[in-house]
């Protein structure tokens, strides 16, 4: 039985939410039911992610081909140190989110579906993390992108159905780019198969339709990832979900669309060979400036942590726009400290908002004397996502300017230097209104916070603090993956290996 669970682990980490959301589903009328399935469901998600990546560490890139189909006819599962670093902190992150919701998730959300939703956007999450076919990464886009705007909706106010449309037409908009770009790579080459493209394409003349792909490509991913100049749909959307779901989203959505860039831009195309490298680092430049000044400007603490989100999501775009593996290593360390980060600082805003009241921070205050362990919960991920010394987001911040800086683009990195110092600003601006200055609200004591939604914020922030503390397990790790990125033999070969595959029926 250990050898079956051993032998398919890419497949639990999609397959256990899938079963999950369907057994949810059945359950519709039965509230409680639903809840202990999708908490047993994150529970066994967490384990199943994390025995994947302690397998991958240990054993290599592994792949499962369905059917038995060889590749490049048959689908196919592909868990490198990549891909499986992000299942498992999408089930770390799923873990503490879920604790968060106990008591943020309203039943009227749960009679709703909410349930069956997460669960579904989970295994579209993983899929996409997990997919060795680029047409199947559209697939497991539009399961994702289906839960989300369910859980944006689920809520019916005039306010979450406006975001939920927003949200919905910039991203039907990216699957256009996308498909568009698929059929394009298709026509030219034959094969959706991920490693398959990798050995083809350098034997193919380069072309305007291989180009225009690319861009296409690029563009789709960009839209998803919440690149400039296309990334207002995201603070018009996220502010207006829960707490709950707005955590989960500004953790993972967006990385699900970086983690496509690096994938497709190292294993498909390269960001030098194709011509791009200019572009991604103009982008990358753009949606740091653009997204550091939108939430210089807010008052409304989850539009300033939306904003926030995209001028974050330019430190990882930069470490592709160099493409060495100091440079994607840092962007590797930086992905994995920003899901965590961002999720605990959405989730903070939920928190400050059940103590005060109100998300605004001209009408919050005092909450540093009157809930002193949210304030001091809110300090670690702030300071982390300004890259103070010595958390997570200090190490993540270095090792990405340092890269930069080393290949003689000082003007990226001082521009990277100075976002951070507006990072700091912002984080600073909250810690102020929130937290020092006198209330303003005439309530003179702040509400309790629940313990299940400070447990799930202290989970997250003893995880950064582990990070920032230990960080070099993180970064031989991260090296590890940009050096797999760089050289795909082991992917490629784990796909195309001759012999007896563990495949699924």
């Amino acid at each position: 039985m250990t050898a079956f669970l051993m032998a398919h682990a890419p497949l639990w980490p999609v397959l256990l939410p899938i079963f999950g959301a369907g057994l949810a589903a059945c359950l519709w009328n039965r509230r409680m039911a639903q809840r202990w399935v999708a908490y047993a469901t994150v529970g066994l998600l967490l384990l199943a992610s994390l025995s994947l990546l302690v397998q991958i560490d240990r054993q290599g890139v592994q792949a499962i081909r369905f059917g038995n189909w060889d590749a490049p006819f048959g689908i196919v599962f592909v868990a490198d140190r990549l891909g499986a670093a992000m299942v498992a902190i999408t089930g770390v992150l799923a873990t503490a989110v879920m604790l968060f919701g106990l008591a943020d998730i309203r039943r009227r959300e749960e009679r709703a579906g909410f349930h069956p939703l997460f669960l579904g956007m989970l295994a579209g999450v993983n899929g996409a993390f997990l997919t060795g076919d680029i047409f199947n990464l559209y697939v497991w886009f539009e399961v994702m992108l289906i839960t989300a705007m369910g859980l944006l909706v689920i809520g019916r106010t005039r306010a979450r159905i406006d975001g939920t449309v927003r949200y919905a037409i910039l991203n039907l908009f990216s699957t256009l780019l996308f498909l568009c770009g698929v059929a394009l790579l298709y026509g030219a080459t034959g094969t959706l198969n991920m490693a398959d493209l990798a050995l083809v394409l350098p034997e193919l003349e380069p072309s305007i339709n291989l180009t225009i792909a690319s861009l296409l490509l690029l563009a789709g991913f960009g839209i998803k990832a919440g690149y400039f100049p296309l990334f207002f749909w995201l603070p018009a959307s996220y502010h207006t979900a829960s707490i709950t779901v707005s955590a989960i989203f500004a953790g993972l959505l967006t990385k699900v669309g970086v983690y496509a860039c690096f994938r497709v831009f190292t294993l498909i195309f390269t960001v030098e060979d194709s011509g791009i490298r200019e572009i991604v680092a103009v982008l990358a430049a753009g949606t740091m400036l653009f997204g550091v000044f939108g939430a210089a400007v807010q008052w409304d603490v989850r539009r300033i942590l939306s904003f926030h989100i995209v001028s974050q999501i330019g430190y990882m775009l930069l470490g592709l726009a160099i493409s060495t593996q100091a440079a994607l290593a840092g962007a590797i360390f930086y992905i994995i400290h920003h899901i965590i980060v961002k999720a605990n600082l959405f989730m903070i805003a939920g928190a400050i908002h059940r103590a005060s009241g109100t998300f605004d921070l001209r009408k919050s205050g005092g909450l540093m004397y009157r809930s002193p362990l949210l304030a001091a919960l809110f300090l670690i991920p702030a300071l982390s996502l300004a890259g103070i010394p010595p958390l997570s987001g200090f190490w993540a911040k270095l090792l990405v300017i340092d890269a930069t800086f080393r290949v003689g683009q000082g003007w990226l990195a001082a521009l990277a230097l100075f976002v951070g110092i507006l990072t700091l600003y912002s984080m600073t601006k909250i810690w102020m209104e929130a937290f020092w200055k006198a209330p303003v609200l005439p309530r003179r004591t702040a509400r309790k916070v629940p313990g299940p939604m400070l447990l799930g914020i202290a989970l997250l922030s003893l995880l950064t603090l582990a990070i920032g503390f230990m960080p070099q397990a993180l970064i031989v790790y991260s090296q590890q993956a940009a050096a797999a990125l760089l050289d795909p033999s082991a992917y490629i070969g784990s796909v195309f290996t001759s012999g007896e595959q563990p495949g699924v029926p």
